[in-house]
């Protein structure tokens, strides 16, 4: 690879590059439409109109009414505020259920509020990565507030039965939460089908910038604000909107409603391709996670004695990972892979590989190849 070739980008969990449409889109609201959305002027009227268009466009994605969303500044705020504020808001319920697999953004407020007094129970997985249903249902209890498990894990892409949780939650009183940052613009669904109370959504893992996020909140559903301040997105999220990337969200979820069926499809076949090809020629690799309920665009795979570190430094062609962005200085095994039952040294042999819609054919066969020689120069085959 020369200076001047880029990477091939296979790391679309940690973040996506934005679409030229959305920066098209949010480009007029960093220029002449700099109105706050609060002020009783056309400048004002303006980006109000331009902050409710685009909540209608996130709403019209996933099945909700324009309401019913919340607009944050990422997927940790949005956690912290469904997972701290539905506590603040029913302090007789003291109990919170979650799984071991979540993202620091979910099991750093369940820490919080256990350094707090409340009891947190973390439910288990099976071997492909998905929380069992059997170790929710024990769990609960009549003093549960909470229930947070992901919709799909960044690392295996293993998708969780969160409507099946949720009926367990909600049997128990309980409210429902889950982390969709990586189904979102991915993968298609709705709020109504999953059956949850909350639902947090990041702006960079679907091709709008970093810095912006929903958290849909259900009509009705209990939740004290976690900052305090004007009373802004109907009093749950103080602060003057960050009108360029709400609108740049908008775009974003807008062009996820419209293509994502054929994207999504496309992408899966790359996916199973990029697979089938490193199985043909690598003995003995395996895949990590559910073979079938795993996101469209990731592939985890484990490269039989050899580390997934090495394989990717001798891989200058392609940008890839071996777990989540948020680990990305930690060369220790992997909490998610192990806790599907794997050794530390088969968590350290695996490797994500995650597609993007800019993903093509030529990419997945130069990776394929490029991952094999790396493969027989580490074990002389």
């Amino acid at each position: 690879m020369t200076s001047a070739t880029k990477p091939i980008y296979l790391d679309h969990n940690a973040t996506t590059p934005v679409l030229p449409e959305v920066i098209d889109a949010m480009l007029p609201w960093l220029k002449e439409h700099f109105g706050n959305p609060s002020s009783d002027h056309i400048y004002g009227h303006r980006a109000r109109e331009a902050v409710g268009n685009a909540r209608q466009q996130v709403a019209d994605l996933i099945g909700s009414s324009a309401e019913e969303i919340c607009f944050t500044s990422g997927g940790t705020e949005s956690n912290n505020l469904a997972i701290r504020g539905v506590a603040a808001a029913h302090p007789e319920r003291k109990h919170i259920v979650t799984s071991v697999i979540e993202h620091p953004a979910t099991e750093m407020p369940c820490n919080f509020l256990q350094q707090h007094g409340y009891e947190v129970s973390r439910v288990a997985v099976d071997e492909a990565g998905m929380v069992r249903l059997d170790t929710i249902e024990s769990a609960l209890g009549a003093t549960t507030a909470l229930v947070t498990v992901m919709h799909a894990n960044s690392e295996t892409g293993t998708l969780q039965p969160i409507r099946e949780i949720a009926a367990l939650a909600h049997a128990q009183g309980a409210v429902m939460h889950t982390d969709a940052a990586q189904t979102t613009g991915k993968l298609r669904y709705s709020v109504t089908e999953l059956d949850v109370d909350l639902l947090s959504i990041v702006g960079h893992k679907m091709y709008a910038p970093k810095g912006i996020g929903v958290l849909y909140v259900r009509s009705g559903t209990a939740i004290e604000p976690q900052s305090l301040g004007g009373g802004h997105e109907r009093g749950l999220r103080a602060g003057t909107e960050n009108v360029p990337y709400i609108v740049a969200l908008g775009r974003a979820s807008e062009i996820a409603r419209k293509d994502g069926e054929e994207t999504e499809q496309r992408i899966a076949g790359l996916r199973d391709e990029l697979w089938h090809r490193l199985r043909e020629k690598i003995p003995g690799l395996q895949l990590n996670g559910h073979p079938d309920r795993r996101l469209p665009n990731t592939l985890n795979v484990r490269f039989p004695g050899v580390s997934g570190n090495t394989l990717l430094a001798n891989t200058p062609e392609i940008a890839a990972s071996t777990g989540s962005a948020c680990h990305a200085e930690d060369a220790s095994a992997s909490t998610v892979i192990t806790a599907m039952g794997l050794s530390e040294r088969e968590a350290l042999e695996s490797m994500r590989l995650t597609l993007g819609r800019g993903t093509t054919a030529v990419d997945i066969a130069i990776t394929a190849n490029a991952l094999w020689r790396a493969y027989l120069a580490e074990t002389g085959g």
